[in-house]
């Protein structure tokens, strides 16, 4: 299941979701959503113990792709997760915030 971006940023200020940024460390480095937590996606499976199952979670990469994957086995292991659509490019271009100042959105 996908969360557009408006809605993501919406449900982070809310403190409703957790955000996870499944890209590779030198993607996260140059451009990130704030308080999103990071564990790339070959991490994912073994951190899933931190990952509360009470509370809904959104991953998200790039485009899409990384993310659905973990979605989908989060998903099926009993969590309400989701992916975002279009990933961090759809979040750039809607103007929403990236960290650090001047981040920007790694080439994958």
């Amino acid at each position: 299941m996908e969360i557009e971006a408006g809605k993501v940023a919406e449900l982070v200020r809310e403190g409703k979701v957790q955000l996870i940024d499944v890209r590779e460390s030198y993607e996260w480095d140059e451009g990130r959503i704030p308080g999103a937590r990071h564990l790339e996606l070959g991490q994912v499976t073994a951190q899933a113990d931190t990952i509360h199952r009470e509370t809904p979670v959104v991953f998200y990469c790039r485009v899409g792709g990384r993310s659905a994957m973990a979605a989908n086995a989060f998903r099926q292991a009993g969590y309400d997760a989701y992916t975002m659509t279009g990933g961090l490019l759809e979040w750039d271009a809607q103007g929403l915030p990236l960290e650090p100042d001047g981040g920007h959105v790694a080439d994958h």
